[in-house]
Parts: C-alpha cells; sequence; structure tokens
C-alpha cells in the first residue's frame, strides 16, 4: 500500500481528551479524493516503535487540499493515539494510505439515520457534507457522557438543527434506538458507529424489527487485543518472526519489510486474510464465517493471533 506523506499543518484541542489534525500534502497537493464515512491508515514514526492506527476523515470530501481527522487518548489502548497527542507537532511528518470506504451511504436509501456514540461521531461528519450537498433526507442521533467531554456539538446544532439530535446521559438524556427504528419509513438505511455496546444494540434491535440486512451499517475502530507472545513462520521464505504481547501479526511484518494487502486493520474487511498452513488461531475478527474459524485454516492477520506457540503462514 502506498503511503503519502503528509504534514501536519494544525492541532486544534476540541476537548480535554480530543484533538483534531489537519493534515496537508507536502508536495502541495491535491490528496485523493475520498467520500464520506473513509478512512485512512496515519502512520506515525516513534523512537522504540512505529504506529499504524486508522482513523476516520471528518474533513468534506469536497475538500482536497487537506483532511483532518479527530483523535480521543486512550490511554489504555496500543500506543498510537496516545503518540499522537503526547508527540506529534504542528510541522511533523506522517504517512497516510489512500483513503478506504467501508462505511459508506447507500446511494439507493430513502433516508438515513445516523447513531453516533462518543468519538463515533467522526466518521459522520464527512457524510454529513454529502447529505447537505443531496439534500437528502436525514437525521443525526449523537449519544454521549458529559458535553464537556464531547466534540462539535455547537457545530453540529448550528449547521443540522432540527435534523440533529443530542443524548447527554449524564444529564438523564438517554438515547432509544428501538424508538428511533420503529419510526421509519420502508427504505431507510440506519448507520451506527461509536462503543461496541451501542452497535450491538442498534444492529440487534434493527434486527428484531425486520430490517434488511444490507439496510444496517457499522463500523467500529478498537484495538486488537493483547495476548501471550508467539512465532510466526513464513513458509515461502522461511522467517521466523516474534509477535509481541501488545502486537499483531500485521505490525510485525510490515516493521519487517513485508507489505501484505490491508485496508480497515479492524478485521472487518477481509483483506488480509491469510491462509494457515500449521498452528492454532485465536480469532477476533468479524469477517470469517464460525465454521472457517474452527478449521483453524485461515486467519485475519491485523487482529487475530495464535493460540499456539508459533503459526506458519503462507507467506
Amino acid at each position: 500500500m502506498d503511503s503519502i506523506p503528509v504534514r501536519v499543518a494544525a492541532i486544534e484541542t476540541v476537548s480535554p481528551f480530543i484533538k483534531t489534525f489537519t493534515l496537508e500534502p507536502t508536495d502541495g497537493g491535491p490528496l485523493p479524493a475520498f467520500s464520506g464515512g473513509s478512512h485512512v491508515v496515519v502512520t506515525m514514526q516513534g523512537r522504540d516503535k512505529n504506529h499504524r492506527n486508522p482513523y476516520s476523515l471528518m474533513s468534506s470530501p469536497y475538500e482536497r487540499r487537506f483532511y483532518q481527522i479527530s483523535v480521543r487518548r486512550e490511554d489504555d489502548g496500543r500506543g498510537g493515539s496516545k503518540f499522537l497527542h503526547g508527540n506529534v507537532r504542528v510541522g511533523d511528518q506522517l504517512f497516510v494510505s489512500p483513503p478506504a470506504n467501508l462505511f459508506a451511504l447507500n446511494e439507493l436509501g430513502r433516508r438515513h439515520i445516523l447513531i453516533a456514540g462518543g468519538i463515533g461521531i467522526t466518521p459522520f461528519l464527512s457524510q454529513l457534507y454529502e447529505l447537505r450537498a443531496q439534500d437528502s433526507d436525514y437525521a443525526l442521533h449523537y449519544a454521549y457522557r458529559r458535553a464537556d467531554d464531547t466534540a462539535f456539538l455547537d457545530r453540529l446544532a448550528a449547521e443540522h438543527g432540527e435534523r440533529a439530535h443530542f443524548y447527554e446521559s449524564s444529564q438523564g438524556h438517554y438515547l432509544d434506538p428501538g424508538r428511533i427504528l420503529a419510526e421509519q419509513p420502508l427504505g431507510t438505511h440506519v448507520y451506527v458507529c461509536g462503543p461496541e455496546g451501542l452497535i450491538d444494540t442498534v444492529v440487534t434491535r434493527a434486527r428484531r424489527l425486520g430490517w434488511p440486512a444490507s439496510h444496517i451499517h457499522a463500523e467500529e475502530f478498537a484495538a486488537p487485543p493483547s495476548g501471550r507472545p508467539f512465532t510466526v513462520v513464513l513458509d515461502k521464505s522461511g522467517d521466523e518472526l516474534e509477535v509481541g504481547p501488545d502486537d499483531t501479526v500485521l505490525d510485525v511484518l510490515e516493521d519487517n519489510g513485508y507489505a501484505p494487502d490491508c485496508s480497515c486493520r479492524g478485521g472487518v474487511c477481509g483483506e488480509c486474510e491469510t491462509a494457515v498452513i500449521t498452528g492454532e488461531i485465536e480469532h477476533h475478527d468479524d469477517y470469517l464465517s464460525e465454521e472457517v474459524k474452527r478449521e483453524h485454516s485461515r486467519m485475519m492477520i491485523c487482529v487475530s493471533r495464535a493460540a499456539s506457540e508459533r503459526v506458519v503462514l503462507d507467506l
């Protein structure tokens, strides 16, 4: 995957835990076009290791002079958000992948319901530009814990008026996905991004209400889980690489000069699916079927780990 060098043009602190980064191309642009809901993988070169994290593009799809991402600092994550918050300064160079979209608006939707939780608002910011430009029928439902720890409330209220609905749980205002979903006309599509619990609730309620699977769209960027270290053997080259407790196979391959296909880095797109020759797999993806997982014949190297001490891959 070709990386695009970008310069950090601006950093804005939008809440105690969230910063917005404006990224400009080092060659003067324009940056590759993207559609609402797209993400890029940001590569940060640290002193001890490289961090590669996917972040939703929140800037306008009609603007190619810069990209914008918003990052919430996760102290219990794998380090990428902490590195951006603590080490990156205006003028620094980063690298981003070409945009990819696993969360696009459905062009055939008669109505679009956007449900966001916390920092899960970010992919919707770029989608909202498209919905307004196309004069689409839409509504935004944004749930968060406290207003002073949340970004973009004033902007969303000003730009979207009665189409934007806010739920501050610390003030006793709670999102009711079942009610929202039950009120929608045929042809509506629902999109949800945020904590796993919110996503599961929305998807489950929609299915129970008879929504077609093709009308339910979800996105979650969660850090791959830690685990015990193991050895990965590359069958074609014979190379043996050690995967640490907080590393992924994909990370280790990239750090050693390999460039496997990948996109989401979250176990949902299927791009990094790899054949397993020997070894048992601890699966953490949402892509492979349960039958394939039981066979231990394939793995998503961006999130899954070996359950055995060694695993031999068809690489």
